[in-house]
């Protein structure tokens, strides 16, 4: 005969919050090892195979250039720099909500830059040093309320230097005036 086991419902109450808790944070980090991956898919050249571990076999926060906080285990830090990668930037990691570093200078990412990084409200490090990245300097690098380091040198970025970002010298960011 099988056997009931009764447990006294503050004791329940915690094993379904403690449940739900789990929950969220896998999902949580699963949203950011799907954002990542996003970006992968726009790597066009990958000469040294650095982000050929990134797979949904290993845990994101074990891949090659990634860093996850240990307080709610999500990504808090992305340094792709000097890997010689090829590609563009996808808007997906504007969803990268927890990333407070992200350094990808030394490589040949072009393109423009996606509006949705401006969703980065915790990004205090942002390093975009020698690519390919074109148009003008987006004017909404000013809405990252933590931002204490921008590096757009060496890229080709054109137009004038945004009044928000305040009085940089436009050689800083190698801009080159329109035509």
């Amino acid at each position: 005969m099988a056997k009931t086991i009764f447990l006294p419902f503050p004791m329940l109450a915690l094993l379904v919050i403690f449940g739900a808790i789990l929950s969220v944070n896998s999902l949580n980090i699963t949203a950011d090892e799907l954002n990542l991956l996003a970006l992968k898919s726009y790597i066009s050249h990958d000469p040294h195979h650095l982000v050929t571990n990134w797979s949904t076999s290993t845990s994101v926060c074990n891949w090659i250039g990634v860093t996850c906080g240990s307080r709610h285990h999500r990504v808090i830090a992305l340094n792709l720099s000097n890997m010689d990668l090829t590609g563009i930037i996808p808007s997906e990691l504007g969803n990268l909500s927890f990333l407070a570093w992200l350094d990808i200078h030394n490589n040949n990412f072009h393109g423009s830059l996606p509006i949705e990084l401006t969703n980065l409200h915790r990004l205090k490090y942002l390093n975009f040093n020698n690519n390919s990245f074109n148009g003008e300097v987006p004017s909404w690098f000013g809405y990252f309320p933590k931002l204490q380091s921008l590096s757009l040198s060496d890229n080709y970025f054109n137009g004038v230097v945004p009044s928000i970002l305040g009085s940089v010298p436009s050689s800083i960011f190698n801009i080159f005036p329109l035509q």
